[in-house]
C-alpha cells in the first residue's frame, strides 16, 4: 500500500516575520559569531525563545574527534533546559554561516530533530521552529512532527 506525506510548513520573507520572531532569529544569527567549526567552516547558530520572554542562545561546536562535537540546536535545546529548568520552549530559530561569511540555510540533522521531539514530549506542547534558507525563504514549522514524520518514542 503505497502513503503520501505532506509536510506542513509556512514560509516568510525575513523582513515579514513578527517583532518576536526577527528578534529570535537575529539572536540566532549573532550565535554564528561563537561557533567553534575549524573542520567544517560552516557556522551554526540557533536560539530557543522561552515562555517567560528569554532568549538562550547556541552555536555549533566542532571538535577533532568527530562525532564529538555538538549541533548548535542540542548546544541552544540542553542550555536551555539545564538553565531554565520546567519552563516551556516556544520557539527555535536555526541559521547557518559558510566559510564566505555569508549567511545561509541551515536544517536541523537527524539527531536534533529527536531532541526537538523529546522536548515537545516532555512539555506536552509544540516548538515551533524557524528555519533561515536566505533573506527571501524563512520556513517555519509549528512543530518537530513536520521534519520528523515518524518521531521515535518508547
Amino acid at each position: 500500500m503505497e502513503r503520501t506525506q505532506t509536510i506542513h510548513y509556512q514560509e516568510y520573507k525575513f523582513d515579514e516575520l513578527g517583532t518576536a520572531d526577527r528578534a529570535l532569529m537575529d539572536a540566532a544569527i549573532s550565535a554564528t559569531d561563537t561557533a567553534y567549526a575549524p573542520y567544517s567552516n560552516f557556522h551554526v547558530g540557533a536560539a530557543v525563545r522561552l515562555s517567560d520572554g528569554t532568549v538562550v542562545k547556541g552555536s555549533n561546536q566542532e571538535n577533532i574527534a568527530y562525532p564529538s562535537g555538538l549541533c548548535a540546536e542540542r548546544t541552544a535545546l540542553f542550555a536551555a533546559s539545564a538553565q531554565h529548568p520546567g519552563v516551556t520552549m516556544e520557539a527555535l530559530a536555526i541559521v547557518g554561516r559558510n566559510s564566505e561569511g555569508k549567511l545561509t540555510g541551515a536544517s536541523p540533522c537527524g539527531a536534533c530533530r529527536q531532541v526537538m521531539a523529546e522536548q515537545e514530549s516532555r512539555q506536552r506542547g509544540n516548538l515551533r521552529i524557524l528555519c533561515y534558507f536566505s533573506s527571501d525563504k524563512i520556513l517555519i514549522f509549528d512543530g518537530v512532527e513536520s521534519l520528523l514524520p515518524f518521531i521515535f518514542s518508547m
